[in-house]
């Protein structure tokens, strides 16, 4: 097709020109690949995902002729920002070849006469510009010498740039007037990952949306949908996996999900797809977090050994025990947060079962230090070893009582140490008796040592004044 739409056709010379061995051969040469972020790229409003808020306002400003003179669209890679820049120059531009629609319209049942073009990049009226790239004043006053002529075919001239905030300081004074006062035949559309950089003066003339990141399950229902339609037999759990790997990006799900069609050249399965990521295996991360709450420190060390063994990333293990510790707090608050279908079935079943048993206080202790454990391993010049003392200092303190509650415990016995409860693992030390307590105001307030191990357990901080009263420990 050209700029305007038409269909374009071989002319005959040439086709007279080729040999019916030429003609087949090109008839069966395969087309070069399209990876699925592209093939699969929206094409209308009704195709974007995740981004209600977004289609219901541009839906409502153009039913009721309500369009401005520039948009700003911005979020986190991968969302739809520049698709969405194309769907408006479409939208703003929609014809049929019989004339029935007179202006923008958001109902695009069909390819209209310049749609191709703009979803191909080529409309000589739809002009995106990469701001990375095209940073200088020069750049913008290029547009505001072009921007008074009418638009060649096309109902509109669309300006698309694309990672505006890379644009100059002097580029975007260049740009205020042209932006605040545009010709009625100009509309402006950017795009941009970082909107704290785009002066406030700019963001003043233009309607901003914030595309916000796509929830996991409907990031899930997208994957295996376009799945059936590639003919590719997908388990739920490696979808969930992809889902929650891409973080909220339609493209990267999708780049995973091409890399794990490769990658498994067939059915793709949940292990394929861990061992594509590196990432460990959920079941077994749910035991090492059962060993670390039970304080069996060997059984933990041998979880994680083979873990390692097997491939996995010390630090890919410990991120992954922080995400299940979050799981299982946020199911602890709200349960119906088990029923998110991107995590899999003895995935939530196992953390509605740590909610019910496992405290408020070990969950905020332990997420603390896998969260400092993390940033150690990741800096470590032997990670493995650096992990495993991350997961002594967890099983150690599993059963430890925070100072509060420790004091609590001495005022409610008595003064006698109470044996330190819970579901940690047996000690073999006997337990021994704990003498009166000093009268001074330091050793008044400071928490005795366990008594099964005292000189293993590191010491704790004492908590914030306003600190909630104990729950009950597991």
């Amino acid at each position: 097709m050209n700029d305007a739409g038409v269909p374009l056709t071989p002319r005959a010379s040439e086709n007279a020109g080729q040999s019916g061995s030429d003609a087949g051969a090109q008839a069966g040469a395969a087309k070069p690949y399209r990876v699925l972020a592209r093939k699969y790229r929206p094409a209308g409003f009704e195709d974007l995902i995740g981004q209600e808020a977004v289609v219901r306002t541009v839906s409502n400003a153009f039913e009721t002729g309500r369009i401005p003179q520039a948009w700003i669209l911005t979020g986190v890679r991968g969302v739809g920002k520049t698709t969405t820049a194309r769907i408006l120059a479409r939208a703003l531009n929609y014809e049929l070849p019989e004339g029935s629609v007179k202006g923008p319209t958001i109902h695009m049942p069909t390819l209209g006469v310049h749609c191709q073009a703009i979803m191909e990049s080529r409309h000589m009226d739809v002009l995106e510009m990469d701001a990375a790239s095209h940073t200088g004043v020069d750049d913008v006053r290029q547009i505001n010498d072009s921007v008074r002529y009418a638009p060649a075919s096309a109902r509109y001239k669309v300006y698309i740039i694309d990672e505006v905030h890379m644009l100059s300081t002097a580029a975007f004074n260049a740009f205020l007037k042209t932006l605040e006062e545009p010709p009625e035949h100009a509309k402006f559309v950017f795009a941009t990952t970082e909107i704290r950089k785009v002066p406030v003066t700019v963001l003043s003339r233009c309607q901003r949306f914030d595309l916000r990141r796509v929830e996991a399950d409907v990031l899930m229902a997208h994957l295996a949908n376009i799945s059936a339609k590639e003919g590719v037999e997908v388990e739920g759990e490696a979808l969930g996996i992809i889902a929650r790997a891409a973080e909220g990006s339609v493209r990267d799900s999708l780049s995973l999900l091409d890399q794990a069609i490769a990658h498994a050249a067939g059915p793709v399965r949940a292990d394929a797809v861990r061992q594509m990521l590196g990432l460990a295996d959920r079941t077994r991360v749910i035991d090492l977090f059962e060993s670390l709450i039970r304080g069996d420190i060997a059984s933990a060390f041998k979880e994680f050994r083979e873990q390692y063994d097997t491939g996995a990333d010390p630090v890919v293990v410990l991120s992954d025990l922080a995400e299940f510790v979050n799981f299982v707090t946020r199911v602890k608050i709200v349960p119906a947060t088990a029923d998110n279908v991107a995590f899999g079935e003895t995935e939530r079943k196992r953390a509605r079962e740590f909610a019910g048993k496992i405290s408020m206080r070990v969950l905020s202790r332990m997420w603390q230090m896998l969260l400092k454990g993390v940033a150690e391993v990741r800096d470590a010049t032997r990670p493995a070893a650096a992990a495993e003392m991350v997961l002594v200092r967890i099983a150690y303190v599993a059963d430890m009582p925070t100072p509060d509650e420790a004091i609590r415990m001495l005022e409610q016995n008595g003064g006698a140490s109470p044996v330190a409860g819970g579901t940690a693992a047996p000690r073999t030390a006997p337990a021994a008796p704990v003498s009166s307590m000093q009268s001074s105001p330091a050793r008044a307030t400071s928490a005795p040592r366990s008594n099964a191990e005292p000189s293993a357990r590191p010491q704790m901080i004492a908590p914030s004044p306003d600190a909630a009263p104990a729950a009950r420990r597991i």
